[in-house]
């Protein structure tokens, strides 16, 4: 059967499909699909290499939540005798709690807003290096879920504050102005 289009044929059709399957026998490299399915198929690729790419960024988010928690914990440690300073000249507990709250929200928005920054510069210098390869590329930014991590950020560095800011409030005034 020779390549090319079949006379009085128009579109994909089963019999048409059937005919070139035939055609090429039972080589299992070659298959035979309809434009559709081969945008299904594409599809559910990138798809799954999405999936892959968010559940990568959850397990970026865990690793980055410990390393808050460890930060401020590590800051409350090393900054014990300036808490026990402010809360000996009038600091309450509540205000020693939201300066740690702060501060990790703070470095978790940066993070974040720093991480994105990188991403962004990085795709849109792929898309333009493959545009020229491929046409009509062009790089969106959708900022609506990209404003959506950075206040995910900021939760998540709020809820990695309460065990530190908990610690810091409950340190003793005499115990951590006591020079050794």
């Amino acid at each position: 059967m020779p390549f090319g289009p079949v006379r009085g044929v128009t579109g994909a059709t089963a019999s048409l499909q059937q005919a070139l399957k035939d055609s090429t026998g039972d080589n299992p490299l070659i298959n035979v699909r309809t434009k559709q399915q081969m945008r299904d198929h594409f599809s559910s690729q990138i798809s799954l290499l999405l999936d892959a790419m968010y559940a990568l960024l959850a397990l970026s988010v865990i690793i980055a939540a410990l390393g808050v928690v460890n930060t401020l914990a590590t800051a409350v440690l090393e900054r014990k005798r300036e808490i026990g300073m402010l809360r000996a000249v009038g600091l309450s507990r509540r205000a020693v709690r939201r300066m740690v709250r702060l501060e990790s929200v703070l470095i978790a928005s940066f993070g974040a807003a720093l991480g994105i920054a990188i991403g962004s510069f990085l795709a849109w210098a792929g898309v333009r290096l493959l545009s020229s390869a491929m046409t009509g590329l062009t790089t969106v930014f959708p900022y609506a879920q990209l404003a959506a991590y950075v206040v995910g950020a900021a939760l998540v560095g709020l809820l990695a504050a309460l065990w530190p800011a908990r610690r810091a409030a409950r340190l003793n005034v005499l115990d951590s102005i006591r020079t050794d």
